[in-house]
């Protein structure tokens, strides 16, 4: 039957399915280029997107540290070092670890003092460009939380400068 009706219905139809082949086989050919010109590299004038800068802390003999196991806090005499550090975090605002704070009870003196162990959750932050090395960020404060004891006089939550 060649009914004005069922021909005007057989065009619409006909007309969506290549419609919606025509369509099928744009978004397929979209969607097959992406990888091409993705894998060719960035186009002419485009530039790559910047690598970020590496992240460290800074340590006393002014050497950069990633996801150091150790840190010495004292400088000067030694008389405080964070141990057997474990990395939960690593940037690009802080890292987290915990540890053991290894302090010098310094009794009777610092020489003839023990160390003593304190658990510690370790946090660093705050990173800033580094102007011994440029293009690398170094994080400038430390805070330690004791969650237990804390070595005396030092309350269970202190935040250190990072100067070096």
């Amino acid at each position: 039957m060649d009914t004005a009706g069922t021909g005007r219905r057989t065009g619409t139809i006909a007309a969506r399915a290549r419609t919606a082949a025509l369509l099928c086989a744009a978004a397929a050919l979209a969607v097959g280029s992406v990888p091409v010109a993705h894998a060719a590299g960035p186009g002419p004038g485009s530039a790559p997107a910047p690598a970020p800068a590496p992240l460290v802390v800074v340590d006393c003999f002014e050497e950069p540290q990633v996801r150091p196991d150790e840190y010495l806090l004292a400088c000067g005499d030694g008389n405080n070092r964070l141990v057997g550090l474990r990395w939960h975090t690593w940037g690009p605002a802080t890292a987290t670890a915990t540890g053991t704070d290894m302090v010098n009870d310094c009794r009777p003196n610092c020489a003839a003092g023990r160390f003593r162990p304190y658990p510690v959750q370790v946090t660093l932050s705050h990173p800033k460009p580094w102007d011994d090395q440029p293009n690398t960020h170094r994080f400038t404060v430390i805070r330690l939380v004791f969650p237990e004891a804390a070595p005396a006089p030092v309350p269970h939550d202190v935040t250190y400068k990072l100067v070096w």
